[in-house]
């Protein structure tokens, strides 16, 4: 049966050309030296290429986070317990996290999908954009995954199912009027299928690929990356196939963000990376649709090693540096007043000729 997700990669198409044209030539003509806005003109002539047309404001940005548990986490990978990923988003919900409070500093509505997580996490949030917490929406595909060390951590289809699940949380924000969609997650053990997922899709060494994610001592350290090379060796994954590494060594969180990163690509509609979790998402979702990454925003370079080989093998250049490890989106809502910013430097700014001031001899 045909779905949407085989007909995914014709629907991304490259950027548009004559738009982005169209974008450098009018910011040429705006009262300023050419070029002199630096990386704003670049993201603004790349937003430009994404939605087809220049981008003169971003109305309604929303920073939607992925959470769900992982079964790895039981094998001592993280430095906080499992239960922490339901906790942390019932203080989403209350209003109290970091996220929370970038969000509101960006003007950016939050919702958080509940895509895997085990036990309760939370009642009903307020509605997206209150500044009391986040909007929670119930999509949950299983109560999250199986240690992927010792076997598959999810079946193919509850892969599927998690994809599809965030597509259709993003496309329901894009129908409320989002105009630029941040992608983050929460999930206790999470950095560990994420260096799965990286070393297995690029090659790259598990040491490599691998970091402390929320600050693991050195013998952790070691287990993890002996507990993800054995499990490389134990799955043999194919790269050409994003579905079954996402199935053997992913989580479902992360495949609520591919489906959402999909799903926003091919409505054309920016989408902002956060951190390591998300560029492992966007990678495997590079798998599926060839021309996503010329729709993609990256928000900045995080201090996890893998995640400066994704932004490498996406081409992808960070708007900001700040050394964070965080997650929950927190880095790519950081970056949205800047993404507003270089909108509005082409929808605001006089021109040369509407401002009566000489342009360059």
């Amino acid at each position: 049966m045909t779905t949407w997700l085989d007909r995914i990669d014709p629907d991304i198409p490259p950027a548009d050309g004559p738009a982005k044209a169209a974008a450098s030539a009018h910011l040429d003509q705006l009262t300023k030296p050419p070029g002199s806005l630096g990386g704003l003109e670049t993201i603004a002539i790349r937003l430009a290429g994404i939605r087809g047309r220049p981008v003169t404001d971003i109305e309604r940005p929303v920073v939607i986070v992925f959470a769900a548990d992982h079964g790895v986490a039981a094998r001592g990978v993280s430095a906080y317990p499992p239960e922490v990923t339901a906790q942390m988003v019932a203080n989403f919900v209350a209003g109290g996290a970091a996220i929370n409070v970038l969000a509101r500093a960006a003007g950016a509505g939050l919702v958080v999908v509940d895509i895997g997580v085990a036990g309760t996490a939370g009642d009903q949030g307020p509605a997206t954009g209150s500044a009391s917490g986040a909007r929670l929406v119930r999509a949950r595909v299983a109560p999250g995954t199986r240690d992927l060390s010792v076997g598959p951590a999810m079946t193919r289809d509850e892969a599927l199912a998690a994809i599809g699940a965030g597509r259709e949380a993003v496309l329901s924000q894009i129908a409320e009027g989002a105009d630029l969609v941040a992608v983050g997650e929460m999930g206790i053990g999470n950095t560990t299928s994420a260096s799965a997922i990286v070393a297995a899709l690029t090659g790259v060494p598990v040491a490599a690929v691998t970091g402390r994610g929320t600050g693991v001592d050195d013998p952790a350290f070691e287990r993890k990356v002996a507990l993800i090379e054995a499990a490389l060796a134990m799955h043999r994954l194919d790269p050409r196939d994003p579905i079954g590494v996402l199935a053997a060594v992913g989580g479902l969180e992360i495949g609520g963000l591919v489906g959402a990163i999909l799903g926003a690509a091919a409505s054309r509609i920016p989408v902002v990376l956060d951190g390591f979790i998300t560029g492992a998402a966007a990678l495997l979702a590079t798998g599926l649709a060839s021309n996503l990454p010329d729709r993609l925003i990256a928000a900045h370079r995080s201090v996890e090693p893998g995640h400066a080989i994704v932004l490498d093998r996406l081409g992808l250049t960070p708007i900001l540096e700040l050394d964070l490890r965080l997650g929950e989106g927190s880095g790519a809502a950081l970056a949205i007043p800047i993404i507003r910013a270089a909108a509005r430097i082409c929808g605001e700014m006089a021109t040369f000729e509407q401002a009566a001031v000489s342009g360059p001899a």
